[in-house]
């Protein structure tokens, strides 16, 4: 997950740079379907492609289209319509939304450990976050409901994955997932494809749509999964509170936005919220503590 923050929060700064060229549902569109076809490959190779009962193939499938059309669409017109700031707020919620989700369905148990990392995580982010200030309007509303819904879909994908991919690879889940995922975002962004001007897009651009497509999707994707398989749904989104964390730093010094003192703590508290999560956890009865090999 260490290596999956990473990568996330260096995508913020690629993302940004390639949508300077491709509009956002077309550049989401484009790498989705890019790495679903990665992933098919690479699957197929590696033996990942098991036979798997009806209702497992199906939940899955379900999950790939609320946690990639759902969220990506969501996440991508709510970012549209309010600020950065007020969009990084909400996604902070996001391991409290899994913790209590996780709790509600009986997939795991928090533990007090838990319950505090959540608490220093997020009280870490919103200070990171909103150091500069945040700012709420009409306006911007509906963009940060959209956002809301984004962030309750990726949850719902979390925890859906630490129940219906049970004993599954964690390298097909990704694959079937994401394969899922891509029609909607597809069918969403081909207005925009078909009018983008494919010949002018430079070199650097299709280096950072490779990065998100193969980096940002293929390999953290696989890795996110096999750690809700193997640490439990509400430790491994503690580790979503350090990618706004990391892009915080390459924006530092990539594009010389210096962090204010309050930022400081923010990371100091953020990083204290994951090491206490990792004290301690309680799943739930019957819920195996590592991926089945």
């Amino acid at each position: 997950m260490l290596l999956v923050t990473l990568v996330w929060g260096g995508n913020f700064a690629v993302s940004k740079f390639a949508m300077e060229q491709i509009p956002p549902l077309p550049f989401s569109a484009f790498r989705f379907t890019l790495a679903s076809a990665i992933l098919v490959v690479i699957a197929r190779r590696l033996g990942a492609v098991a036979q798997l009962p009806r209702k497992t193939l199906i939940g899955l499938i379900v999950l790939g289209v609320v946690g990639n059309t759902f969220y990506q669409t969501a996440f991508m017109t709510g970012l549209s319509m309010t600020t950065a700031t007020n969009s990084a707020m909400i996604v902070a919620s996001l391991p409290v939304v899994v913790a209590l989700l996780g709790t509600v369905f009986g997939i795991e148990r928090a533990s007090v450990a838990m319950w505090a990392g959540v608490l220093l995580s997020t009280t870490g982010v919103a200070l990171v976050v909103t150091a500069r200030g945040i700012h709420f309007s009409a306006q911007s509303f509906r963009g940060d409901l959209l956002v809301l819904f984004a962030v309750l879909c990726w949850a719902s994908y979390t925890v859906g994955v630490r129940r219906i991919g049970r004993g599954v690879d964690p390298l097909q889940i990704t694959t079937i997932t994401t394969v899922a995922g891509t029609p909607g975002l597809l069918l969403l962004g081909l207005p925009g494809l078909l009018r983008e001007d494919w010949g002018a897009v430079t070199l650097k651009t299709w280096a950072a749509v490779a990065y998100a497509a193969f980096l940002a999707l293929v390999l953290a994707y696989a890795l996110y999964n096999r750690a809700v398989q193997g640490i439990g749904s509400g430790r491994t989104a503690i580790y979503n509170c350090l990618t706004p964390l990391v892009a915080m730093i390459i924006a530092w010094f990539t594009l010389h936005e210096v962090p204010t003192g309050m930022q400081f703590v923010g990371v100091i508290l953020v990083i204290g919220g994951v090491l206490v999560s990792m004290l301690g956890r309680k799943p739930a009865v019957g819920t195996p503590a590592v991926v089945p090999e």
